[in-house]
Parts: structure tokens; C-alpha cells; sequence
């Protein structure tokens, strides 16, 4: 097959900015994709953590038409992704990206959400004609992008710059879809035809995501499941209707992750390295990481890790819930996160009052993050929906059991332990409450302490499993020549 140009556009990418799983993907799928011989390019925006001075300017300033606000201009700067050739483009624009935060300041959504991502979507296209690259495939990611199908399909419908362009929309996390008052209408300047129920009209807003949607010609989940549930009431967030008059282009694409990050064998973060031929660098790993914490350096207590936002779609009432009933127990929990200041002061008083048995560093290391994946023995996501989830992927990877909900990616990724059949990768509850959770923390605790050979046999096959970022390129490979075919066709009609 034909190699494609494929430009990749993000509001986040690993390791420049990151806020969740959209930044890993961005990160890593455009290696892969490298890897299989396409030409692949990134672009996102400069946010003020990204030193300017560390890449080189283009010539010239990118002018971007902002509808009634006039034309605003950008400077354009360009890196590589760490350890590859792939070159970055950073859209710099000091009054919409010079800030402290992606998205939001002290859980406050900045008011001109919509002008930046306008802007920066707009740019994306200048961009694409300003190097001269005419795109086979425009790789859009969540509402931040997803005006960009829109945009090909309007405003640049008659553009010989993109008239072999074919859009693909992920969904990361259809919670969050850009909904916005219809003053959007007037920075897009595309007119108002397409203000209406079943484009961009959302209870007389407008939705970009659902914009996207429509406009995209392949549109794709980051789990086989996560497509499913979207396509249901209880994961929907509103957009069911929309989603399956669109299924004919819906996949279901699982997550990778990148191994050379995460990998026992060769992680520097972590006090010993270890593999599945030689397990003991682990326990070295469990006493250092009870040592940061300063909990009792047990090596016979189960220790059970939580990485993640502390927000309520990872779970945590659940876990604040049972939390007392689970300091019953014969157990340690450590907790690495931020979030929600309810959750943030509750867990530092947990730690506060039970000093043996639970410890937690309210924000986000990395380092800390990767010890927490190898020191513990267990590794819970709760998540009241997950649509892939990577801790868990990383936790079978770093011989941690997990302990999940069976939604979305969770379910996907963790076959639920079987004593009659001896298998499993792990232990799965399915009702959203603190009583399954409970339940599944005492099973899996007690399979510990009384079944070594099962512990080891679990370790054993999650240990064996890949989850690795070729195999994932390849199907999105063919989702973009999809994508080409689908694009022809809407052409010809």
C-alpha cells in the first residue's frame, strides 16, 4: 500500500504537555506509525510550560481568520519528538497559550476556551499550507480538534491543498466535548448553514465534538468496548443519537503503550530492575517505595497503588467510601494524584490518621509514578468508566495485579482470575459500588495471603501479555485508507 502523509493534530502531546491518556497516545502513535514507513508530522499548541527558546522559529507569522475578531497571528515553532525524527510544530500565540494550565486554572474552565481551540484548529490548516504538506490523512484528537473535519468539509472544501484530505477523529473521552454558546458561529465564519440539529447544534449551542462526528470520515474509540458504551444511555454524555447514525465509521481501537517508558527490565526510575525470569528486583522496589512513604518496610503485608486524577470518574468515592472498612484490613495503599479538593483534603487526613497503612502525595511525579507501578502489588483503577485506561497496562508489565471495574478499556485488557480454570490477569467487580469494590480488595487480598501459586501464576500471564504501539498502528493504518475510500466516495456524491 501507498505510504501516507499524516498530519497529527493534538492540544496535548507526551512529553511537552499532558493532562490525561490523549497526551500518551499522541505521544507514541506517531513513532509507530513512522516505524510502518509514513510520513508523519505533530502539531499542538505552545503552552507557556513549553520553553520557546529550546526550538527554532519558521520564517514568517501564520495568519488566522477569526471571523469577527479579525485576523490573528501566531508564530510557528518547530521541534522533534524525543528520539525520533518526526517534527513538531508549536503554534505560539501568547494570549491564548501563555498560561499556566491546557485547559482550566484552579478548576475553572478558561472563558475563551473556544476562541483558543478555533484559533488553534485554524491554524493547524494555515499551518499544513504554509510547509506545503498537502496531507493524505489529518489525525484530529477529542473537541479541541474535531472542528478540523468540519473545516475540510466547509471553508477548504475547494482548497487543492487538501482535495485528497481524509479526516480521523479519536475519542478519548466523550465527557468532554466542547459546548460552547453559538457566539463560536461567529469566530468560525463558515456561516450559519451548518448551525443546526444535526451538525453543530446542541440546545441552541454549539457542540464541535458532535461537529466532528459528523464531518469525520473515521471516527474511533481508544477500546472496543468504550465503542460500545458510547452507543448506549450510560456512557452517551448526550451524543448516542448522533454516534450511531455514524456507527458505518466507529472503531474501536486499543490503546498501546509505549515499552521503552515503561518496562521493568530498563525503567531508571525504579530502585531494581527486574523481568519475568528474575522477580526479586521487586521486592527491593516494594521496600523502597514503603520507605518514601514512610510506611512500615513489610515485605508480607499487601501493598496496593492508585495513580490517577482524583476526580469522580476514576472512582474515588468509591474508594473515600470504603476507605475506613479497608483500614481494617491487613493492608497498605498508597495514593498518587490531584483533583478535586474534596478528595485531595480527604485522602491527606486518611494519611494523617492511619500513618501505618495509608500514604499520599497530593499532584504528579512521574518518577514517582513508575515506583509506585513496580512497588506495589496491586495497582486499583475504579473507574466509574474508563475508555482505555494504561495503568493497567502498565501494572501487567510490572508483575502488579490489577484490580479494576469491568468498564470500557479495564474490561477489554484484564481477563478476571479463575480459580476453576486457573487463569486470569487479574480481579474485575462490575457494580459501580463501594460494597463490590470492598468485596473484590478482601478477594484479591486473601488469594495473596493463601494462594501464592495463583498470585504467581496471575503475575505470570499479565507479564506475558503485549499491549505494544506496532500492533495498534497497523489497525489504524487501515482505519486511514478507510478513511481515503470514505472521503472519495463522499466526493463522487
Amino acid at each position: 500500500m501507498d505510504k501516507l502523509k499524516i498530519l497529527m493534530a493534538a492540544s496535548e502531546v507526551v512529553p511537552f504537555a499532558k493532562t490525561g491518556g490523549l497526551a500518551d497516545v499522541t505521544g507514541a502513535l506517531p513513532k509507530a506509525l513512522k516505524a510502518l514507513g509514513h510520513d508523519v508530522r505533530i502539531v499542538m499548541p505552545r503552552y507557556y510550560a513549553i520553553d520557546k527558546n529550546s526550538f527554532k522559529a519558521l520564517d514568517g507569522a501564520l495568519g488566522v481568520d477569526m471571523g469577527r475578531e479579525g485576523e490573528a497571528w501566531a508564530l510557528v515553532l518547530e521541534g522533534m519528538l524525543p528520539d525520533s525524527d518526526i517534527p513538531v510544530y508549536f503554534i505560539d500565540h501568547e494570549a491564548y497559550f501563555g498560561r499556566s494550565g491546557l485547559y482550566e486554572e484552579g478548576g475553572e474552565a478558561y472563558a475563551d476556551n473556544y476562541q483558543r481551540f478555533v484559533f488553534f484548529s485554524k491554524a493547524v490548516m494555515q499551518l499544513s499550507k504554509k510547509l506545503h504538506f498537502k496531507p493524505d490523512i489529518i489525525h484530529v484528537n477529542d473537541w479541541h480538534t474535531a472542528l478540523i473535519p468540519l473545516l475540510l468539509n466547509t471553508m477548504y472544501a475547494h482548497d487543492s491543498d487538501f482535495e485528497n484530505t481524509a479526516s480521523v477523529l479519536t475519542i478519548h473521552n466523550l465527557q468532554h466535548q466542547g459546548r460552547f454558546s453559538k457566539d463560536v458561529m461567529e469566530v468560525l465564519g463558515i456561516g450559519w448553514q451548518n448551525f443546526n440539529i444535526y451538525e453543530l447544534e446542541d440546545y441552541d449551542g454549539v457542540n464541535l465534538l458532535k461537529g466532528g462526528i459528523v464531518h469525520t470520515d473515521a471516527l474511533t474509540t481508544v477500546s472496543p468496548k468504550y465503542s460500545l458504551e458510547i452507543r448506549g444511555p450510560e456512557f452517551d454524555w448526550g451524543l448516542k443519537n448522533v454516534i450511531n447514525a455514524h456507527a458505518n465509521k466507529l472503531h474501536g481501537i486499543l490503546n498501546g503503550i509505549d515499552y521503552d517508558e515503561w518496562n521493568p527490565a530498563n525503567d531508571k526510575y525504579i530502585a531494581k530492575n527486574y523481568d519475568l525470569n528474575d522477580l526479586s528486583g521487586k521486592k527491593i522496589c516494594k521496600k523502597e517505595l514503603q520507605k518514601i512513604f514512610n510506611l512500615p518496610q513489610r515485605e508480607d503485608v499487601a501493598l496496593i497503588g492508585f495513580v490517577g486524577r482524583l476526580v469522580e470518574q476514576k472512582g474515588i468515592s468509591l474508594i473515600a467510601q470504603e476507605i475506613y472498612r479497608l483500614m481494617d484490613l491487613d493492608i497498605q495503599i498508597v495514593l498518587l494524584g490531584a483533583g478535586e479538593k474534596w478528595a485531595e483534603d480527604f485522602f491527606s487526613h486518611i494519611s494523617d490518621i492511619h500513618r501505618n497503612k495509608f500514604a499520599c502525595y497530593i499532584g504528579y511525579r512521574n518518577d514517582l509514578a513508575h515506583k509506585i507501578e513496580a512497588g506495589s502489588d496491586f495497582f486499583l483503577m475504579p473507574s466509574l468508566f474508563e475508555p482505555c485506561g494504561l495503568n493497567q497496562l502498565y501494572s501487567l508489565s510490572y508483575a502488579t495485579l490489577p484490580i479494576v471495574r469491568a468498564t470500557g478499556g479495564l474490561d477489554d485488557t484484564i481477563q478476571n482470575y479463575d480459580s476453576l480454570e486457573n487463569s486470569g490477569t487479574g480481579f474485575k467487580f462490575y457494580e459501580a459500588s463501594g460494597e463490590a469494590l470492598y468485596g473484590t480488595i478482601v478477594w484479591a487480598v486473601d488469594i495473596w495471603y493463601n494462594n501464592k501459586d495463583a498470585i504467581n501464576m496471575l503475575i505470570q500471564n499479565g507479564m506475558k501479555k503485549h499491549f505494544g504501539w506496532d500492533d495498534t498502528a497497523m489497525v489504524y493504518e487501515s482505519v486511514y485508507y478507510q478513511a481515503l475510500l470514505h472521503r472519495r466516495n463522499r466526493k463522487k456524491g
